[in-house]
């Protein structure tokens, strides 16, 4: 790299330092397991009823020594970084690669002493991708749990997109079957029924949190905060509903490169690619299968769904039916058992308060006509999860 720049091999070394600086987090364990273990219980549960819907028997299970833990996330809302760092605390320690917007003051103080890890997606620097590939691959050996956004980015549609496949890459890079110490991904899916960016995300194609500044980061907070005091003291403040995480069956890397005759270290580049593309797939279809049921995304595709618009109680009926549906075919509801018919109803007045819907005289529910875009978004989660776990039942 010295030569192709015409520069010292110290001018490199000084680039390395700069960016190992800026990557490697300054971890701290009282910032991480009580200040801000408490700090997220307190919002998430101030906005939101929170739960873990429902985890896989290994998933969370006491692992065996030389093992690194790998919880591979769909990337609904930049409250997922909340969600799963509060409902897994307990058990690890997880560490993000947060994106660009993190690197705004002060995110990017408080999620490096959380133990996140800032990338700069957009930066083509050779020495920063070697810098922060060496990083992943060192905290990986050593043990550090990671958390992975499989997407990469905020989802704009509402399904669980493509994997991107660099942070996988790095951390499968010199992975041998054959060695002492084994990798375990833990598929993670999350849903909400109202994403706090979710007006954003559908906007249009280029606007989202990622390249839009520190302006745009700090004023769209400063907006939301002051949204939320005003709710508070003029005692609005209703809630936006459930945040559920699952947790689904673990994938051992050692028994992935067994199954399929690969051992990833051994891989040209192009191999490399191709395989850890092929675990990319099969990761993103486990959390797809893992996406939590949820009442306004369920009820958001039957509304869209429907021939004519319906009562409350059919359609509280009609929403219980694709419940049920999508649990006879394996799908873990966030909703809890017994509580259905209260939850349908909770999610209903909830989408009657955001402008989601209309409801007219004769107590006919339909979709506010200029919000099918965003209906069609939160359906998005549960029409993927119908299509994804076969036919109807």
């Amino acid at each position: 790299i010295a030569s192709e720049r015409g520069v010292t091999r110290d001018g490199v070394m000084a680039e390395v330092v700069s960016f190992a600086r800026e990557i490697v987090p300054s971890f701290n364990p009282y910032i991480y397991f009580n200040l801000g273990y408490r700090v997220a219980r307190r919002f998430l549960r101030y906005f939101y009823h929170v739960r873990v819907g429902w985890v896989h028997d290994a998933a969370l299970k006491e692992l065996p020594p030389k093992t690194s833990v790998v919880f591979f996330i769909n990337h609904r809302s930049n409250l997922d970084y909340l969600l799963v760092t509060y409902l897994a605390s307990r058990r690890a320690a997880l560490s993000y690669g947060a994106g660009e917007w993190a690197r705004v003051w002060p995110f990017r103080a408080v999620l490096r002493l959380a133990g996140a890890y800032i990338l700069r997606r957009n930066l083509d620097d050779p020495v920063y991708r070697v810098v922060l590939r060496r990083y992943v691959q060192m905290a990986t050996a050593a043990g550090v749990p990671h958390a992975i956004f499989s997407e990469g980015a905020l989802s704009r549609n509402g399904m669980v997109n493509a994997p991107k496949l660099g942070l996988l890459s790095y951390v499968c890079r010199d992975f041998d079957p054959a060695g002492d110490t084994d990798i375990i991904f833990v598929p993670v899916g999350t849903n909400f029924d109202r994403v706090v960016e979710q007006r954003t995300l559908i906007a249009n194609a280029d606007t989202d949190y990622r390249g839009r500044g520190a302006g745009f980061v700090l004023w769209s907070t400063f907006v939301f905060v002051c949204r939320q005091i005003w709710h508070k003291l003029t005692r609005q403040r209703q809630g936006f509903g459930m945040a559920v995480a699952n947790f689904g069956e673990p994938l051992s890397l050692r028994d992935w490169s067994k199954r399929n005759s690969v051992s990833l270290a051994s891989l040209e580049q192009d191999q490399l690619f191709a395989a850890v593309g092929a675990l990319g797939n099969e990761l993103h279809n486990r959390i797809v299968d893992t996406i939590p049921v949820l009442p306004v995304p369920l009820l958001a595709m039957v509304l869209l769904t429907a021939d004519e618009p319906m009562t409350r109680d059919e359609l509280q009926r009609e929403t219980l039916k694709e419940l049920e549906n999508l649990r006879g075919k394996g799908a873990h509801p966030g909703i809890l058992e017994g509580g259905e018919e209260s939850a349908i109803l909770d999610g209903i007045e909830l989408m009657r308060r955001l402008g989601l819907i209309t409801i007219n005289g004769h107590d006919k529910v339909e979709p506010h006509a200029d919000e099918r875009v965003l209906l069609q978004y939160h359906a998005n989660s549960m029409v993927q999860l119908s299509a994804s776990l076969g036919p109807d039942s």
